[in-house]
């Protein structure tokens, strides 16, 4: 038997981690620009996330596969290269041959949406590790994905909050250093912002949310007022929401809550009871996990129920944040 191509397998299929371009030329096209815009705004997204964003006018799935994978092989285009890349991070897991692919952007993909007017310099990706910021990348798609299916609620990217602001996510927050007492000056850095508009009789309705995605590394409560903790993030959030500096900041009247989103129920309900116990326990907590996103990697299809679920709310209750 013939040894196989570079690049393909031993039945001439093209293999999944580096791109093999066949030569043949391709252009963005618009359900393109929509992936590489909703990429651009979420972060790395499977390829059930990028079909389930333009099955309205392209209701083939097969067909959305086939033209990812163009997109991510094919390197002859007007911007000289290919469109999407395939992270290298959600292959080192076991059997990542069954999974569905995860796509980010390149070079050509972020030219691609300058010359359209789609790209915004507000953007914010979150910093650490891949994983975490691909969590945070489905928590906020598939919210927006199910405000695609109602007629009372449309989402709002963060990036539109922060251009009209004029302000990066970034922010600098006043809290008791756990070591010497003093007050310190710590940056908060959530990992994602976003709106929703609420359709009423009476008109339009809004609120924020920033997101904070757990995966289990950090501690609860550290020694060390320099490494991130839950404790940590709950005094800065207690200054920066509680305190009302996000108003000045993001330029808002409207109300701002957190989204705290763990990988484990057991550690979700220690961050609710360590909340409880240090002080009153604020209305603007809400609190969920999710499956999937724990030690073995498998990327999972939008998450429906994420933004009409009911989440723990630290103060007492469950909120759902899809009503006024």
């Amino acid at each position: 038997m013939a040894e196989p191509a570079p690049g393909f397998d031993t039945i001439r299929r093209r293999k999944r981690l580096q791109p093999v371009s066949t030569g043949k030329r391709i252009r963005p096209r618009p359900r393109d620009l929509l992936w590489f815009r909703k990429i651009h705004e979420h972060g790395p997204l499977p390829s059930s996330y990028l079909h389930a964003f333009s099955a309205r006018e392209h209701r083939s799935e097969k067909r959305a596969k086939e033209r990812l994978t163009d997109l991510f092989n094919e390197a002859e285009t007007p911007h000289g290269g290919t469109y999407l890349s395939r992270p290298l991070q959600q292959f080192r897991t076991i059997d990542s041959r069954y999974n569905q692919l995860v796509h980010d952007l390149t070079p050509a993909s972020l030219a691609a949406l300058k010359q359209a007017g789609l790209h915004s310099d507000h953007v914010s990706r979150p910093s650490g590790p891949w994983l975490h910021g691909f969590m945070t990348a489905c928590i906020t798609a598939s919210i927006e994905l199910a405000t695609l299916a109602r007629d009372d609620l449309s989402f709002i990217p963060g990036w539109q909050v922060l251009e009209r602001a004029g302000a990066p996510l970034r922010f600098p927050t006043p809290i008791r250093d756990p070591g010497t007492g003093r007050t310190v000056i710590k940056d908060l850095i959530p990992d994602a912002l976003f709106g929703l508009q609420y359709l009423t009789s009476e008109g339009p309705r809004y609120r924020f949310f920033l997101v904070e995605a757990d995966r289990g590394t950090e501690p609860m409560r550290t020694a060390n007022g320099n490494r991130k903790s839950w404790m940590r993030s709950l005094a800065q959030y207690r200054a920066y929401v509680g305190g009302g500096l996000y108003r000045d900041h993001l330029r808002l009247t409207a109300p701002l809550l957190v989204l705290i989103v763990g990988t484990e129920e057991r550690k979700i309900d220690r961050m609710v009871r360590l909340t409880r116990n240090e002080g009153s326990a604020e209305p603007w907590l809400l609190f969920t996990a999710l499956e999937g996103f724990g030690p073995v990697f498998r990327p999972q299809d939008p998450i429906a129920d994420l933004l009409d679920r009911h989440w723990l709310r630290a103060a007492s209750g469950s909120f759902d944040i899809s009503r006024v």
